[in-house]
């Protein structure tokens, strides 16, 4: 099963099911490959109108797809794999259906549980950046999903920025980091524009300046890290860990205006709120785990 042939379709027309779709057919995927399934009118004709898709209910999105991406709230995830086992049991193809779940906290045990024996079932971790096809999905295989599997689904979702493989007991930590991350990264920009317009600056310049230093220094970064993979594998697990160090100290001037401001941060317990805030994160989201009934 080649996945720039399959047909994909996608349960749940939402912000991170409108942004599969809309990153799909940015890729070159086919439309004539892509089916949604929306249960709210209003919003199945805005996005039949919007990308000419076909939208209709799950049993029919799912009957002969090849990948069912479910990408609904958890609480109606029950209900949706009873259709979606339907659809199997009805399924006009020779394919292996493979259940590809960014319902965030439900297990693969417990899709696993509910459909076919054997199905393969992929769980993904997107972010907020995944609408404007800038985000990371960290992706955690079931017990039967295969390397194959993980290689198709990496593809469909580099289409909405890029994709990692983790161990599914991974995911809540994955989750405190790049899923709540996007708002640790947009806290510390309102605090740099409060701080700016602080010491005299207008709102506007203060946000251009941020917004804008904050996506330079990501791009210096990203720049680096390319780098550091093009030296091997064998030098990875020195490079990546220190390049962000190593870009600080390069703009850090010995007894400059960056170290003073960066004593500061230091004095204040950056690293320890950080830290907090990842910790509690994580601790959130094992509380809100779905595993079973």
């Amino acid at each position: 099963m080649l996945c720039g042939m399959s047909r994909i379709a996608i349960i749940g027309g939402g912000n991170i099911g409108e942004a599969l779709l809309s990153g799909l057919l940015r890729s070159g995927r086919q439309v004539k490959d892509l089916v949604v399934a929306e249960k709210d009118p209003n919003r199945a004709k805005i996005l039949a109108d919007t990308y000419s898709v076909y939208v209709t209910t799950v049993t029919d999105a799912a009957e002969n797809a090849d990948f069912v991406i479910v990408a609904v709230k958890p609480g109606d995830v029950g209900s949706i794999i009873a259709e979606i086992s339907e659809a199997s049991a009805l399924a006009d193809t020779e394919s292996e259906q493979v259940v590809v779940s960014v319902a965030a906290g439900v297990t693969t045990a417990f899709f696993e549980a509910k459909l076919p024996a054997g199905a393969p079932v992929v769980r993904v971790m997107p972010n907020a950046p995944a609408v404007v096809g800038a985000g990371v999905s960290a992706l955690a295989p079931g017990r039967f999903a295969t390397p194959e599997h993980l290689k198709e689904v990496a593809a469909i979702f580099d289409a909405v920025g890029g994709a990692i493989t983790v161990p599914e007991s991974q995911l809540d930590a994955v989750t405190a980091v790049s899923g709540s991350g996007p708002a640790y990264f947009f806290l510390m920009v309102e605090a740099m524009v409060d701080a700016g317009v602080a010491v005299g600056l207008t709102r506007p310049v203060a946000t251009d300046l941020v917004v804008q230093t904050m996506a330079g220094s990501a791009a210096m970064l990203l720049e680096r890290l390319d780098k550091a993979q093009f030296k091997g594998d064998a030098a990875l697990g020195t490079t990546m860990d220190t390049t962000a160090t190593q870009l600080r100290a390069t703009v850090t001037s010995p007894g400059g205006t960056t170290a003073a401001g960066l004593r500061e941060l230091e004095r204040g317990g950056m690293r320890a709120a950080v830290a907090n805030a990842v910790e509690a994160a994580k601790r959130r989201s094992e509380q809100l785990g779905i595993t079973s009934e």
